[in-house]
């Protein structure tokens, strides 16, 4: 981004390129503001449908992460019309369509392309009040690390790939990955001003980005995070995507990992995700009131792993 000319001031971008975050927001009024994000990707399950859902789900996070509301979507296609039968694309869409409309928005349009290989995604765009915008860099010393969904997703798509995972293995991390974080009314509630969502820079690459942007230092215990049974076991195997090994290299210079914590598990805190959690930053006096809200809103996880504390910005200490 940076060889890109510099964007002409406007005092109606909120969040923008000057400080990136999961999405950006524009002000329409002084009680609205449009939440505008992108994102499309390869398949990573078999199902076409399932892949749809997914895709939709990890677009539409973006928008939660920020606080917002999504109110419509635009389809993003690439498929390789004269390699598979239109049915699987229609399988694609249909998936998006049901997750889109699980999330109470509406698809309105969209734009494909003959491609090689499928790719499919969504432009979504919502809404939030301008005083309730969730960002990166609203977290503060003594708040408190809350992860809504388990990590290791990177791990098992990979083990999908080379064929290793069983099908009980694929139901539990494809459902993980098309649940939506539509829980945006309950970190309000729980007065939270920070949150992400955990994709492919895994958790401790957003981990770092919420540090860095808030200038603050993060502690994360290992132990209390959540990650998805099988993940343990091909992470034992090594079986981990190329992009959680860039991701355990971008974080070693942040990170300082407690010699208790064995190999294995930083690379699964180093993990590509798609369609992760949020990791949430709450007020401590607020916690009970979060936790109370996320259970009662079905989040796969409610998980305490960590809290802010003041010190070099962007620094991050796994202890076990």
């Amino acid at each position: 981004m940076r060889h890109l000319p510099p964007s002409i001031p406007d005092p109606n971008v909120l969040v923008g390129l000057d400080a990136p975050d999961d999405a950006g927001i524009y002000r329409l009024t002084d009680d609205v503001a449009l939440v505008q994000t992108v994102d499309f990707f390869t398949p990573i399950v078999d199902d076409p449908y399932a892949f749809g859902q997914i895709a939709a789900a990890n677009a539409l996070s973006d928008v939660y992460a920020m606080g917002g509301r999504p109110l419509c979507a635009l389809n993003i296609v690439g498929f390789p019309v004269k390699k598979l039968p239109p049915q699987v694309l229609g399988d694609i869409l249909r998936g998006g369509a049901d997750k889109v409309r699980e999330a109470g928005a509406v698809i309105i349009g969209g734009h494909s392309i003959d491609d090689q290989e499928p790719k499919y995604g969504l432009a979504v765009t919502g809404i939030v009040h301008p005083d309730k915008i969730l960002t990166k860099g609203a977290a503060r010393p003594g708040d408190v690390l809350v992860l809504t969904k388990p990590i290791g997703v990177g791990v098992v798509t990979t083990a999908i790939k080379r064929g290793l995972a069983s099908e009980d293995e694929i139901r539990e991390v494809t459902d993980v990955m098309r649940r939506l974080n539509n829980v945006p009314d309950v970190l309000h509630a729980a007065g939270v001003r920070c949150a992400t969502d955990i994709t492919g820079f895994g958790l401790l690459g957003h981990a770092a980005e919420v540090a860095r942007e808030s200038r603050v230092a993060l502690r994360i215990f290992a132990g209390k995070v959540p990650v998805l049974p099988a993940a343990y076991k091909y992470a034992e195997q090594d079986v981990f995507p190329g992009g959680s090994r860039a991701n355990r290299r971008h974080v070693e210079a942040c990170t300082a990992f407690s010699d208790a914590v064995p190999e294995p598990q930083r690379m699964l805190l180093c993990d590509a995700v798609t369609s992760g959690g949020l990791l949430i930053a709450c007020p401590p006096d607020n916690l009970d009131q979060l936790l109370a809200g996320l259970r009662a809103a079905g989040t796969i996880a409610q998980a305490v792993i960590g809290y802010v504390e003041a010190g070099p910005a962007g620094h991050i200490t796994v202890e076990p």
